[in-house]
């Protein structure tokens, strides 16, 4: 991974984007990938759309969703406080004791979600699983007229973003889910460079996948793909207390990992496999017998059907402040992605 490339990724993980709220990081999605797309347009929904080669007949969509879980202010108190509906799945534990910031027309607001000290608690309360309903955010307001002249009911709120590095080529942050996916769409672009292609690849940064996949169904839609790959994350089981019989065995830095099941076309997996061990790529075989959680789900039944495949990355923490992942799986998923497009022929079929 080349300094540029790092230096997106942690523009995107410094950049809020929770589903619904996409319009900067979309913004620093266009500014990077202009000089490598011969073509970037936005959609009405907002899905960013980059092509190279769109003249060709055979085309090619990969899938990344740039939007991360959140918040959105629904009620400010009359001392100020901030209540706050969820924007995608939230484990509302994580969020107790979390540096928060409120997206304001004016910028960004500091917040805080706090709760009882544990000293004042009940031992019927200390018993309770917190509910987000029970949750607020103080940003220091004296009363509702304070909040209320700087924070709108409908703003966005986020954890504090950030970027940390870890041993091993691991890193941390925030919102992993799913920037770390738009990343390797974005790079896998970048890296067929001037290399012949006999497809048409389209690489989408796509909206509200936190919230019902609702951008792949729209961009899908539009750009009528023959053939799909969704990059996303998968949870990482090499961690205490997940039980790998039944979530399989998946390693930070054992590589990407490529789903087989009946969401993903066969002949896609295939190649994909085929073009790793040509690589002398690491890999990590997974299984889902049903539709994913991913954009891969909506893609493969967009229209008359597309020919899917799902490249994930492994994610510890998944939907917490602090998401690690390993910044050599992410660099090997790009090659790959690179590799599977500059592979493709314009015959090439995929009727399983």
């Amino acid at each position: 991974m080349d300094a540029s490339a790092l230096e997106f990724l942690k523009e995107l993980l410094n950049t809020p984007s929770p589903a619904g709220y996409e319009r900067p990081i979309q913004d620093v999605v266009r500014r990077y990938m202009k000089p490598f797309a011969d073509r970037i347009t936005t959609d009405r929904h907002g899905n960013v759309i980059m092509a190279k080669n769109p003249e060709a007949a055979l085309r090619v969509m990969y899938a990344g969703h740039c939007d991360q879980i959140g918040l959105v202010v629904q009620f400010i108190d009359s001392d100020g406080f901030i209540y706050t509906q969820p924007i995608g799945g939230w484990d509302p534990q994580v969020l107790v004791g979390q540096k928060m910031l409120v997206w304001t027309s004016g910028g960004p607001v500091n917040g805080i979600i706090a709760r009882k000290p544990i000293h004042l608690l009940t031992d019927e309360e200390r018993k309770q699983v917190v509910k987000l309903k029970d949750l607020w955010i103080d940003i220091g307001a004296k009363t509702k007229e304070e909040a209320a002249a700087i924070v709108k009911v409908g703003d966005p709120v986020t954890m504090e973003l950030g970027f940390r590095t870890m041993l091993n080529n691991m890193a941390s942050a925030t919102a992993m889910d799913d920037k770390v996916g738009l990343w390797v769409v974005c790079e896998a672009m970048r890296r067929v460079g001037s290399r012949k292609l006999e497809c048409a690849l389209y690489s989408v940064s796509t909206v509200q996948e936190e919230i019902g996949l609702r951008g792949a169904i729209t961009s899908t839609y539009a750009i009528d793909p023959h053939v799909g790959v969704a990059v996303d994350v998968t949870h990482a089981t090499d961690c205490p207390t997940i039980d790998k019989k039944t979530e399989g065995d998946v390693r930070l830095g054992g590589g990407p990992v490529i789903y087989r099941g009946p969401n993903m076309n066969p002949i896609v997996t295939s190649r994909l496999v085929s073009i790793a061990g040509r690589l002398e790529m690491t890999y990590q075989p997974a299984a889902s017998g049903r539709p994913t959680g991913t954009d891969a789900n909506t893609m493969q039944i967009a229209r008359a059907g597309v020919a899917t495949g799902l490249v994930s990355i492994p994610n510890r923490y998944m939907h917490s402040p602090v998401e690690m992942i390993s910044l050599d799986d992410i660099n090997k998923a790009a090659d790959l992605l690179a590799e599977f497009a500059c592979d493709l022929k314009a015959t090439d079929e995929f009727i399983p």
